[in-house]
């Protein structure tokens, strides 16, 4: 496919130039973590009146004043409670950024896309089924439009979960990837995140309405739209789902955290539940927060369990992720546990450790990725390999947001994508979302 219309207009003038709606949450400061050739050094923020923006620009003031490579970002700021409709009638940039409050995201997305912009919007784009139908018309709007409506999936560049993505992808090495069953699934995967987290070097301010699950939505719908795409982008690469036909639901379920008063105020620098909350709240210290789920489900007639889950604060180490895929030769392992000092390590378990053509064959196909990953070893640990994967990959997760960015560029600067990204986007949050009807509906 040749150049869209809009690239043709971004080529024409060289320029994108960015425009911040309502940032309320820290990922969209961290877009602007780096800086991108092409991009315009003036960012256009439109927001209402409040914490959530002034969070936001001193995270980016932070990235300008700091000592190694600092950015030189120049924040064009207009507040008021028409932020919204003053963005979308001065029409300063060519394409938004979105992350903050998710009520309103998918109706930002919508009207963005519809005013000419292309979109690159932080998960989730949809928290309800609701919005799952205004965000499929939004999708078919920017093709029309050819326009570029993008999430931003960080996990994608964390190493261990590309190089599982590249290991399944070696038949000599995984086999072919079982099916399981809802009990033992062919795929597993389960994260835990905390409410108390350190961001770029400081503790994290959250903001009162990240509680209400109406507005940042339930841990599936969030945080857990992750772990669906790299289900469909690790084990079924290239191919396109049609969310109709290719998925069906074993079981759903939901459950609360127990945030006290005191952590509530620690978090949020607040003194007190805000009224919005007060229907959550027992005896009035005691917060519950719907921010756990799971989904047992079938993509292409495999078993998947995928598990989000939040707690207050880490005992040790920080967000860590459990993964688990099944093949026929070995299972591929992701555990950051105490043994691996909290930090994400990739394993190969083969089904039958003792077959010595099986691990010469391993040692063979590991040169197909020190072709692409040049550095990664493999080094035997009892029945299993654990995947060594050199320092200099392991970048971090703030860092992700900036390769995620020239992703969303190269696809503007192509004015295409990979015919298998937007139905994949689709049915990422049709599973999603309506993962959170069944579980409403069993409660």
């Amino acid at each position: 496919m040749g150049l869209s219309s809009f690239a043709q207009s971004v080529k024409k003038d060289t320029t994108i130039r960015l425009v911040t709606l309502d940032p309320g949450h820290f990922h969209a400061a961290l877009v602007q973590k780096s800086m991108y050739s092409g991009i315009d050094p003036v960012v256009y923020v439109y927001a209402p009146k409040g914490t959530d923006v002034q969070s936001h620009l001193k995270l980016i003031d932070s990235y300008n004043t700091r000592a190694d490579n600092p950015t030189h970002w120049k924040e064009e700021v207009y507040l008021g409670d028409d932020y919204l409709d003053k963005m979308l009638a001065e029409k300063k940039g060519n394409v938004v950024v979105m992350a903050g409050n998710n009520r309103r995201k998918t109706e930002y997305i919508k009207k963005s896309i519809d005013a000419g912009f292309s979109v690159l919007g932080d998960k989730p784009m949809a928290i309800d089924h609701k919005n799952f139908e205004l965000l499929k018309t939004a999708f078919a709007t920017a093709a029309r439009k050819k326009l570029v409506l993008y999430d931003i999936m960080t996990e994608r560049y964390e190493i261990t979960n590309a190089l599982q993505r590249e290991f399944a992808m070696l038949p000599q090495v995984f086999g072919r990837q079982e099916k399981g069953t809802p009990a033992n699934p062919g795929i597993e995967m389960e994260s835990v995140h905390y409410f108390y987290k350190y961001v770029s070097g400081s503790v994290l301010t959250r903001p009162a309405w990240a509680f209400d699950v109406t507005q940042q939505g339930e841990g599936l719908q969030d945080v857990g739209v992750h772990l669906v795409d790299l289900t469909q982008w690790e084990c079924f690469p290239g191919r396109v789902i049609n969310y109709k036909k290719d998925i069906q639901f074993n079981s759903v379920k939901h459950w609360a955290s127990d945030i006290t008063l005191g952590q509530f105020n620690t978090v949020t620098k607040l003194s007190g539940f805000p009224d919005f909350l007060k229907n959550n709240v027992v005896n009035d210290t005691l917060l519950k927060v719907y921010c756990n789920g799971q989904v047992n489900y079938k993509l292409f007639g495999v078993n998947v369990k995928l598990t989000a889950k939040w707690a207050y604060k880490a005992v040790a180490g920080g967000d860590s992720q459990y993964s688990v895929l099944r093949g026929t030769k070995a299972k591929l392992v992701i555990l950051q546990g105490a043994e691996q000092n909290y930090t994400p390590v990739l394993y190969i378990e083969p089904n039958n450790p003792n077959d010595a053509a099986y691990d010469a064959q391993v040692q063979q196909q590991l040169k197909l990725i020190q072709a692409k990953y040049p550095g990664v070893t493999l080094q035997k640990q009892g029945n299993r390999w654990m995947v060594v994967i050199p320092a200099k990959y392991n970048d971090g997760h703030e860092a992700h947001f900036a390769r995620v960015t020239n992703k969303f560029l190269e696809y503007l600067e192509k004015g295409d994508m990979p015919k298998w990204e937007v139905p994949n986007m689709i049915a990422k949050y049709y599973t999603t979302t309506t993962a959170l009807s069944m579980a409403k509906g069993n409660k």
